[in-house]
C-alpha cells in the first residue's frame, strides 16, 4: 500500500482566559481592608444571602463597597487591571472596563460558597485578603457540558495537557486577584482552616465589571 502524504495541524477556539495579578507587598493593603470588613459586618450581621450558606456562618456583605472610600486603593488596582485587560483582548478604548458591584464574604471554618455565575456581567473577579491554610479553594468548572458528561480516556499516570482539564482550582493566596468570565462555574471548596477565631476565617472581596462608555472630553 502506497503511503499517502497529508498536512496536520492543530487550532484552538473559543479559550477560557483567567486573568491572574499577584501583588508583592499585600499586607498594608490587606490589614486596612480586614478591619473595615469586620466593621461591615458589626453594623450588619445578618448579611446577604447569595452563593454563601448563612447556616454555616458564611457571612455577604452589601454589594457596592466600591463607592465607600476604604476601599478607593483596592478599586484603583482592580482598574488598572482591568484597563490592562482590555488592550489585551483588543476592546474598543470608548468603553472601559468599570465595576458594577462589590462584595466581600467571610467564611468561618466549616462555610462554603455553592457553584455558581454572575448573570448581567462581562467579567468577575476575586481579591484575597485573609487565607489561612485549608480555607477553601475557588473551583472554576468545564463550561462546556458535553466535556463532562463523556469524557476521552487520557493515558494512564500521565499529566493531561492544560486544555484537556474539566476543573481547575486555586489555592488562595493574600494579595492574589483573579478576574474571570462571569459566565464560568465556580465554587468555593469548605474552610477547613484549623485556626481559632478570626484567624481561621477566609475573607475575600469580590466585583462584576461591564463596559462602559468612557465620557468624551470637552
Amino acid at each position: 500500500m502506497t503511503k499517502k502524504s497529508y498536512s496536520f495541524s492543530r487550532r484552538d477556539y473559543f479559550p477560557t482566559t483567567v486573568f491572574q495579578i499577584d501583588l508583592d507587598e499585600p499586607k498594608e493593603l490587606n490589614r486596612h481592608l480586614l478591619h473595615h470588613i469586620y466593621d461591615e459586618r458589626d453594623r450588619d450581621q445578618e448579611g446577604l444571602m447569595r452563593s454563601n450558606y448563612k447556616e454555616l456562618g458564611g457571612w455577604h456583605s452589601h454589594n457596592n463597597l466600591h463607592r465607600e472610600e476604604p476601599y478607593r486603593e483596592l478599586v484603583e488596582l482592580i482598574g488598572a487591571s482591568t484597563e490592562k485587560m482590555s488592550e489585551d483582548m483588543g476592546y474598543d478604548p470608548k468603553w472601559a472596563l468599570g465595576i458594577g458591584s462589590m462584595w466581600s464574604i467571610v467564611n468561618p471554618p466549616g462555610a462554603a460558597n455553592r457553584a455558581h455565575i454572575h448573570p448581567g456581567s462581562l467579567w468577575s473577579g476575586v481579591y484575597y485578603i485573609h487565607a489561612p491554610e485549608n480555607c477553601g479553594a475557588i473551583e472554576f468548572v468545564e463550561p462546556r457540558t458535553m466535556h463532562l458528561m463523556l469524557q476521552a480516556r487520557y493515558k494512564p499516570n500521565a499529566k493531561r495537557k492544560r486544555d484537556q482539564w474539566t476543573k481547575v482550582r486555586y489555592t488562595p493566596k493574600p494579595g492574589r486577584l483573579l478576574i474571570f468570565p462571569s459566565w464560568l462555574y465556580h465554587g468555593v471548596d469548605p474552610n477547613m482552616s484549623q485556626e481559632t477565631d478570626k484567624a481561621g476565617d477566609r475573607v475575600i472581596i469580590s466585583f462584576n465589571v461591564n463596559q462602559m462608555k468612557v465620557p468624551k472630553r470637552n
